[in-house]
């Protein structure tokens, strides 16, 4: 039989095992495709050329993309060679060298490669267009998309390709050469047997595994008070959960299921013999790889949780900054000509003057530790900012409320009540603040602590500061839009008419950049969460289609004696949900507390993002878990 004869049969016999591989290689393909295709479309390449901040993401998305793809690949292609052991020990039985097998699978492995490289490539270029509308939509911007082949998209898909290729080839020579025909035929059959340690060793390192995540998870609550220890906490966090993580696989599972054993004196019956007991023998075995998916779904349901929340309340967040679309500080020329120029635009808008006082002032805090320095304290009328549209609460008299967004992220203290001291021509000269607010009463651009205050008690401390303590009396003009639909032309009339070096910016501009920058993220996360939760529910899946193909002299052991296809079944799906929800579980709550800390980054909720994300991200897993279902009964209902 020659070369090719064989290399055709041995993918036809093996195409069960191939299909899913194949599609996987496929997807990678495509999505790398279209990530380069985008790299290198005009309208993306002007873009990064005018942020720096663009140019950096698309790079290390794109060097992120290849490294989880290669890592992918070998993995997958070692269980497959795995899985070819006894049929690579039998080629070298007959007299074929090891250098032939060797050619043969890499050959082998080549043509599936190259089918899947030509296929993902058109697919991808097919597919381009729609991820660049879809980019586009996202960032906010229109622009004409026609259908174009980037040949340097192709060439760069095909150089990252290639590597792989050489990568898989390099992978496949060093386990035919090093693996002796022992090795090559008992390969299938090494089981992580259950090996029985002493109870009080195996209840320590099952706590032990409990406790290291669960000191993860306090010491994440304590990142937001002590912004200035953030890398070191962050390390801590990670190699406590990443550590606990590992032991819980490694050791507790095992050992609450052996202790479940003992409770029902080893009589498990069928459906716990067969979904209990493979696990308990097999999780040590598995606990590499069960915590690399745990880690890896925390950190993508994280990445993609955080940056879809941050696209999705990016409008509700630069209100909460700028509460007025348009505001100038001591600039009434500058507003008139702004007001006029709207109205030759008929542009709908409402205009308000408010006065407001700059001040010098210090915190009073209750712990004598706490650095109580001098700062600028903006102070607001009340009743002047509810009658310019703002829904804000009128404090009693002698009494503030502190507004500032970025409050928690700089790590101040929002416990309230506390006063602010500063120098007056009376007795007193401190002002109560009762409460805070997430948000801001004036545009975050001008300077000062937020302070908002009754009309009267406002007037007494504009009579009382002292002047030689820098006061400066203000008048904001301030405007809101009524025809929203023409805010891009406001925008550039007010933009026109406002000194650019004092760095006064508008809502709009704001918004439109806070949503290009997000958009970027969400997209970039989008795809890079898709290699991870293919990579991740791959993984699972091939390593239960070996456990399967290992455990069919059972099935059909079972089969023999009476059992029903559906009572063996409802055995396997119950260890199906356990192997899948398990590591699902225990990512879903790493991904929550992590989640908790990236909340200080906005005002506005993350709950619906957050939802719909962890939502769409068990969706797509559990597709591979019903997967591996339908491929364990093919295996029951083919065993006798």
């Amino acid at each position: 039989m020659t070369i090719k004869k064989l290399v055709t049969r041995s993918m036809r016999k093996n195409i069960k095992m191939y299909y899913l591989y194949f599609f996987s290689m496929i997807f990678s393909i495509s999505l790398y495709f279209i990530f380069a295709t985008l790299q290198n479309d005009r309208t993306i390449m002007n873009m990064a050329n005018d942020s720096t901040l663009f140019s950096t993401a698309f790079q290390v998305a794109g060097l992120l993309l290849i490294f989880i793809t290669i890592v992918f690949t070998m993995y997958a292609t070692s269980i497959f060679i795995r899985r070819r052991s006894q049929e690579i020990g039998l080629y070298q039985l007959i007299g074929l060298s090891k250098a032939w097998v060797a050619r043969v699978l890499i050959l082998e492995h080549t043509i599936l490669a190259l089918g899947a490289l030509l296929i993902g490539m058109i697919v991808g270029a097919l597919l381009s267009r729609l991820f660049l509308l879809l980019f586009m939509n996202l960032i906010g911007l229109e622009a004409m998309v026609g259908l174009t082949l980037s040949c340097q998209a192709v060439i760069q898909t095909i150089a990252v390709f290639t590597c792989l290729i050489a990568v898989t080839s390099l992978q496949i020579i060093l386990t035919v050469y090093r693996r002796t025909l022992i090795q090559l035929f008992k390969a299938n059959n090494q089981n992580d047997y259950f090996v029985k340690r002493p109870t009080i060793l195996s209840s320590i390192l099952g706590i032990a595994g409990l406790s290291l995540i669960g000191f993860g998870y306090y010491v994440s609550t304590l990142i937001v008070e002590h912004a200035d220890l953030l890398m070191f906490l962050m390390l801590v966090v990670l190699a406590s959960t990443i550590l606990g993580t590992y032991l819980v696989f490694h050791t507790t599972i095992s050992w609450i299921l052996n202790v479940f054993r003992k409770k029902k004196n080893g009589n498990l019956g069928l459906y716990n013999s067969l979904s209990v007991a493979p696990l308990m023998h097999r999780m040590k075995g598995h606990a590499n790889s069960l915590t690399l998916i745990t880690v890896l779904s925390a950190a993508t349901i994280t990445m993609i949780s955080l940056s879809y929340s941050l696209y999705y309340s990016t409008e509700k967040d630069v209100r909460l900054a700028m509460p007025f679309d348009f505001a100038v500080e001591n600039m009434q020329e500058e507003a008139a000509i702004i007001s006029s120029r709207l109205e030759e635009e008929q542009i709908g808008f409402e205009h308000y003057q408010l006065e407001a006082m700059r001040f010098n002032g210090t915190w009073v805090e209750q712990d004598s530790s706490v650095d109580n320095r001098h700062r600028r304290f903006m102070l607001f009328s009340a009743e002047q900012m509810d009658q310019a549209g703002l829904d804000v609460q009128i404090p009693q008299d002698g009494e503030a409320i502190y507004y500032n967004t970025r409050a928690i992220i700089e790590g101040m203290d929002t416990s309230f009540p506390k006063k602010v001291q500063f120098a007056s021509k009376h007795q007193a000269n401190s002002l109560t603040v009762s409460k805070f607010r997430l948000e801001n009463v004036m545009n975050y651009r001008f300077y000062g602590e937020q302070l908002l205050v009754s009309n009267e008690t406002f007037e007494k401390m504009r009579e009382s500061i002292l002047e030689d303590e820098h006061k400066e009396l203000l008048i904001f003009d301030v405007f809101h839009l009524l025809d929203t639909e023409k805010s891009d032309m406001a925008s550039n009339i007010f933009l026109r008419n406002v000194d650019s070096d004092l760095y006064i910016t508008d809502f709009y501009s704001t918004y439109e950049g806070s949503r290009q920058t997000f958009g970027i993220l969400i997209f970039i996360a989008g795809i890079l969460g898709f290699v991870f939760i293919l990579s991740t529910g791959s993984i699972l899946y091939f390593k239960q289609m070996t456990e399967a193909e290992q455990e069919k002299n059972h099935y059909r052991t079972l089969r023999q004696l009476g059992f029903r296809v559906n009572d063996i079944m409802k055995g396997i799906i119950r260890k199906q949900l356990f192997v899948y929800l398990i590591p699902l579980g225990i990512g879903l709550i790493h991904a929550a507390f992590a989640l908790n800390v990236g909340s200080v980054l906005m005002a506005a909720s993350m709950i619906t993002p957050i939802i719909i994300s962890m939502a769409a991200y068990i969706v797509i897993y559990l597709t591979f878990a019903v997967f591996t279902i339908q491929y364990y009964k093919s295996i029951v209902t083919n065993a006798l």
